[in-house]
């Protein structure tokens, strides 16, 4: 396998046709809009600049990588004659069925559909295509280029080659396949999800501020970063449409999304996508309690 397709050039699209193109595959990066092909290579030289610059990468690497990106903003030439689509679009399940749809179009039988969905049903979104044993999920984590995990997910009808195929592949790039099975949020976001939901309802509650809940986790369990933070790094959106997605699945209250994370989203204060949400990123980065407009 040397040339693969990515489709969305955002934080997780761009992040995977980096490490794709590191690791000397051909990647044709596919978004609608010219604008955002040029911000995802932006994004994707600055951090291989940082990586230079912390001798994790040479400065040829660097340049290679670059070399091995092209970029599109038609689908059907987008994806002529590779042998893997990973889609990255956004988490939205009417967008994933149509680009998979479109894709089952033009792509070859042979050529292997993936996922990077965190929490919709790979089974469902094979379903649209004619090929269901082609399509299974690769969820890789943020930031992509870093993170060692991928969950793969085994839809209902996905073939043993194509499972086979992609568990080498994800080793083939230095990463780490964990395989799993297609139900709502997978394991990641099934537990990931009620930890930040419980801790948005700490802080709807009044139990503490922002700052006093993220301090817990980090020093009391360890946690690298709060789950408000984390929240803000993931988008509030995104766990806004994860938790409605295991909502729905399960239709189990547990999941339902507390209504302080619903007004933040409504409201626009999405994280550091927006520059603001549990934080604010807009000026001094420092910790900032979320408005109390919000809490009402």
């Amino acid at each position: 396998m040397k040339k693969i397709a990515v489709i969305g050039a955002g934080t997780m699209g761009n992040g995977i046709a980096h490490t794709f193109a590191q690791y000397g595959y051909h990647v044709q990066l596919i978004d609608i809009s010219q604008a955002a092909l040029d911000k995802g290579l932006a994004t994707i030289t600055k951090n291989l600049d940082r990586m230079v610059s912390k001798e994790k990468i040479t400065e040829e690497t660097k340049n290679n990588t670059l070399q091995n990106i092209t970029t599109y903003t038609n689908l059907k030439e987008g994806v002529q004659n590779v042998e893997l689509v990973v889609e990255a679009a956004t988490e939205n399940i009417d967008l994933k069925l149509k680009i998979f749809k479109d894709l089952d179009e033009v792509c070859t039988e042979d050529t292997i559909l993936a996922t990077n969905t965190s929490s919709i049903s790979i089974t469902q979104i094979a379903a649209a295509t004619s090929k269901p044993e082609k399509v299974i999920g690769m969820h890789f984590m943020n930031p992509v280029p870093i993170m060692k995990l991928v969950e793969i997910i085994r839809g209902y009808n996905t073939s043993d080659a194509v499972m086979n195929t992609i568990v080498q592949l994800t080793k083939d790039i230095q990463k780490v396949p964990v395989a799993v099975n297609d139900y709502p949020g997978f394991v990641a976001n099934r537990i990931l999800m009620p930890m930040i939901n419980e801790s948005i309802e700490t802080l709807y509650n009044g139990v503490a501020g922002v700052a006093e809940i993220d301090t817990v986790m980090k020093l009391g369990m360890a946690h690298p970063m709060g789950p408000l933070q984390l929240a803000d790094f993931i988008g509030l959106d995104v766990c806004l449409s994860i938790l409605q997605v295991m909502y729905d699945g399960f239709k189990n209250p547990k999941y339902a999304p507390c209504p302080l994370l619903v007004n933040m989203v409504t409201a626009g204060k999405l994280g550091v996508k927006s520059g603001e949400g549990f934080y604010d990123y807009s000026e001094s980065k420092k910790a900032s309690t979320v408005s109390k407009q919000f809490l009402k």
